[in-house]
């Protein structure tokens, strides 16, 4: 089991702005996503605000978000990168293997990555990471580059959604 303190805040930014995206998506009846919420155990609360301070996870998290697109189930997990460089430690086994035994159940999965230093969103499919993952595995790089990523996947910007994902979506599905 793994600990939470304050750096379990880090990708918060992003996951309010795709919470924020999920439910434009709602409100149009385009997508029903929601935000799976890690379940944890308080060890230490601050007194003052009440605040937990140190826990426990009760359990492995699989992904952060899953629902439907337009009756496509879809999952997917946030990710945060300050450099260009995503290091694959960042996802666990777990989670690879519950992402492909949703898409063998014809589901979606992907990641959202946010590399922050050059304010690129990125939409990384499961086949994508699996390339980068096996890499991993027989003993190559333990992280992935942006110039690796393809292209076509960065997310540009859109003037009503502040993480319109959608879009990747259709396309991941085309080239399925």
């Amino acid at each position: 089991m793994g600990t939470w303190n304050t750096r379990g805040l880090r990708g918060s930014t992003l996951e309010e702005m795709i919470n924020r995206s999920n439910e434009k998506y709602r409100e149009g009846g385009l997508a029903l996503i929601q935000k799976i919420p890690t379940p944890i155990t308080p060890i230490t609360i601050d007194k003052k605000s009440s605040q937990i301070t140190l826990a426990y996870f009760d359990q492995k998290s699989t992904v952060d978000y899953i629902g439907a697109v337009q009756g496509v189930p879809v999952c997917f997990d946030a990710k945060e990168c300050a450099g260009t460089t995503f290091a694959l430690a960042n996802i666990h086994p777990h989670q690879v293997q519950f992402m492909k035994d949703f898409e063998a159940q014809d589901g979606v999965a992907f990641f959202l990555i946010n590399f922050t230093s050059s304010d690129t969103l990125y939409y990384l499919r499961l086949c994508d990471l699996l390339v980068f993952w096996e890499r991993m595995e027989k003993g190559g790089r333990k992280s992935f580059r942006m110039d690796e990523l393809n292209p076509d996947y960065i997310i540009p910007p859109h003037r009503s959604v502040l993480v319109p994902y959608l879009e990747m979506i259709n396309l991941d599905l085309s080239e399925r």
